[in-house]
């Protein structure tokens, strides 16, 4: 076990982001992540996680979510509740105080990954808000009036949609990589990661096939790595015949989730797409 980071069995990583996770491990900043869905961002915190054998906490943010939900909560309303019963615990403050995933990967007995997900989702504030915990490895509980201190300083990856600039405080603390969608030699690599036996043939239709639909102009929502990796499980279980992909896309609701979208394949000829007024 190491802390230099080169893909794992299940991750096809490029030269560029390698270098940006071991730079960012090196300099001990947090690595920002950005690239439209599907191009691996949140797996690539798994992926590190396996490849160094070190713990992963996981912060999924969402539009509600506030940056002290990642330190700690006070459970206020179960001390009132133990206070009525009589319960031992009552004054005992701690006992109420629940560490949240941030707080759990700064406690934990050995370096870990922490993945700070889609923080894009949270209010323009939520970044500014974590710049002390992430540049210190501290925080404050004024309940319990201790702080808590990170044992070994995580290796951060926060990840982002674009939904919404962050702040330029936020971005000057962070390592920042762009993942570009990958090309058709790259994607081989990432499916035959994910498939132990794949015909050739199947490989190289589902593929063409995949990548004329996202160069349809005025997709809402292109179809992304996740998808095609579903989409040929169901050619698979399905035993569709590759050559019918010429012609058609079997289980077109598994690439494309619009029904604009689907509506823009030529039903007899895929290859030729066309817009229905």
């Amino acid at each position: 076990m190491g802390t230099s980071f080169h893909g794992s069995s299940r991750y096809v990583v490029s030269e560029d982001l390698m270098r940006s996770v071991n730079i960012a491990i090196a300099l001990q900043k947090p690595l920002l992540i950005k690239g439209e869905p599907g191009t691996g961002k949140t797996m690539l915190a798994k992926a590190i996680s396996e490849a160094l054998e070190k713990p992963l906490y996981i912060w999924n943010i969402k539009s509600t979510t506030k940056a002290q939900e990642g330190l700690y909560t006070y459970d206020t309303v179960q001390r009132l509740y133990d206070s009525q019963f009589g319960a031992d615990t009552v004054h005992d403050i701690e006992h109420y105080i629940k560490l949240g995933q941030l707080g759990q990967s700064f406690t934990a007995d050995e370096q870990n990954i922490l993945l700070i997900d889609e923080i894009d989702k949270a209010d323009l504030e939520f970044p500014n808000d974590l710049l002390w915990e992430l540049d210190q490895m501290e925080f404050y509980i004024p309940e319990t009036q201790k702080t808590i201190r990170a044992k070994h300083r995580p290796i951060v990856i926060i990840t982002s949609n674009a939904e919404k600039e962050l702040p330029d405080a936020f971005l000057r603390r962070c390592i920042f990589h762009y993942i570009a969608f990958p090309p058709q030699d790259v994607m081989e690599g990432i499916l035959h990661a994910h498939f132990e036996h794949l015909d050739a043939h199947l490989l190289q239709q589902a593929m063409s096939s995949f990548y004329m639909i996202r160069t349809i102009p005025g997709m809402q929502k292109k179809p992304s790595t996740s998808e095609l990796i579903d989409w040929i499980r169901a050619l698979q279980i399905g035993g569709v015949n590759p050559d019918v992909l010429t012609r058609e896309i079997p289980f077109a609701g598994i690439l494309l989730k619009k029904r604009e979208d689907i509506e823009r394949l030529t039903p007899t000829d895929p290859v030729s797409p066309r817009r229905r007024h």
